[in-house]
Parts: C-alpha cells; structure tokens; sequence
C-alpha cells in the first residue's frame, strides 16, 4: 500500500498564525506511526513569494518523509529555487524556468508540475513542462501508475472566487493524458477546499488550504468574505493499493 500525504496553500508569510497551522500540519506527518511514501506540497508556499519567507518555509518543511514541493501563484519562481530546492534534484537552475520534479517510488511516480504563471494568478503549464512530463510518462513502465500534480485545478470548481484564475489551456493537457494510459490521477491545490473532480478521465483531487478555507458560493451570504480563517488546517491522503485502486481521505489537523 501507497500512502501519499498532500498539503496545500501554506501562505507562509512570517506571522505567527500561518507558521503555526504550518508546523501542526508538519508535526501531525512526522508523528505518525508508518513513514509515508510522500509529502507533497502543491502551491503557494510563500505568500509573497520573499527570500526571508522562504527561509522560514525550509525549516518547517523538515520531514522523514520523502517531500516535494511546487510553486503556487503567489511564489516567486527564482526565489522558490534558490530557498527551497536543492541542486542534487536536477532541477533546471534557470531562475525564471519552470520548476518540474519527479519522485520515483518503489512502484510509483509522482510528476510535480509548475503551472505558475510569472506575474500572473491563473495557471497553465508552458509547452517545455508538457515536454517533460511527456518525457516522464514515456520513460515509466506502463504498469506503474504515475501521479500528476500541480497548484491550478484545470477545470472549474464551483468557487467563483478562485475559478476566475484557475489553470487555462488544459485541452493541452488532456491530450497528453489520452496518450498515457497509466497517468492515474491529477492532484491540485489553490482552492483552498478539498474537492474531488474528474479530469480527462481521470480523477481530479484537490488538497484543502492549511492557512485557509474557501467558503463556497451556497455557504455565505453576500456580505461575507470568501475567505474562511476559523476553520481547522487541513490535508488529504491518498492512498493506492496492491490492485492500483485510488482511495483518498481528507483530514483535520488541530493547531
């Protein structure tokens, strides 16, 4: 059995409140009883997108487990490089490129895509990062199931508020998953809800926020924010077992 840990939208920006819900999600990972195959960390890491922020993110994103993370919209993609990624990875060390990882695990792959878009909220994923996930699908075995994840969810969600900068261009995408019959599921944050959707056939799992919550249109009155701050920290488990089978389970994390 497989068990991927997925947490989203930390928004880390120095103050204590961001930090803590941070650190409890972190700590509730490192204390559990089995390690995890994976922790990954879809977006919007650094609410501003600073060196100092992401020199607080690298130290509460210690782990045991095996931990990835990819840029949101409100990250800098230099300064994401240069605080938080190591140059053992492979990444491609252009600061304004795009910043795609693979984890190869013993009988998975995870394929972490930057859909962020420099200067801009809405997502797509440029021609060069369809390339080499391409080149990903194509070089794992057909047998193993590989795990797409990125920040944008690229359909819309029914929550207006992010919909409006969702990922665009994704025919693109769909495409390149038609001809990759073992690309078993996307994962996506920056909704700050947790949802289950389709994709191009395929399930589309979207982490919860751990700084905060999304309320949706049939939740709130007119006159009330769409930001949810009283809510708990959140993330989801997605589990894949000897038959290939995906099961996801969403938790709560005190702070």
């Amino acid at each position: 059995m497989i068990v991927i840990a997925h947490v989203s939208d930390i928004h880390v920006d120095g103050e204590p409140r961001s930090v803590d819900r941070t650190r409890a999600v972190l700590r509730y990972l490192e204390e559990l009883p089995y390690d995890l195959a994976a922790v990954l960390v879809t977006g919007d890491i650094a609410d501003h997108g600073s060196p100092d922020e992401y020199a607080v993110v690298r130290e509460l994103l210690g782990s045991r487990h095996p931990l990835l993370v990819c840029p949101g919209n409100h990250d800098d993609r230099a300064a994401f490089r240069a605080g938080l990624l190591d140059p053992a990875t492979g990444d491609d060390d252009r600061p304004g490129a795009p910043v795609n990882q693979v984890l190869r695990g013993e009988g998975f792959v995870v394929a972490l895509c930057d859909s962020s878009v420099p200067g801009k909220d809405e997502g797509f994923l440029e021609d060069e990062t369809l390339e080499w996930l391409d080149g990903v699908l194509t070089g794992t075995p057909h047998e193993v199931p590989v795990l797409v994840a990125f920040h944008h969810p690229p359909v819309p969600l029914h929550t207006p508020y992010v919909d409006a900068v969702r990922q665009f261009g994704e025919e693109r995408l769909a495409a390149l998953a038609d001809r990759h019959p073992h690309l078993t599921a996307f994962l996506a944050g920056h909704a700050h809800t947790a949802a289950a959707t389709t994709f191009a056939g395929r399930p589309l799992l979207v982490a919860p926020g751990v700084v905060s919550a999304i309320r949706l249109p049939w939740e709130r009155p007119d006159t009330h924010p769409h930001v949810h701050l009283d809510l708990p920290p959140a993330l989801a488990f997605h589990v894949l077992d000897e038959d290939g089978r995906l099961t996801t389970h969403y938790r709560t994390v005190p702070v």
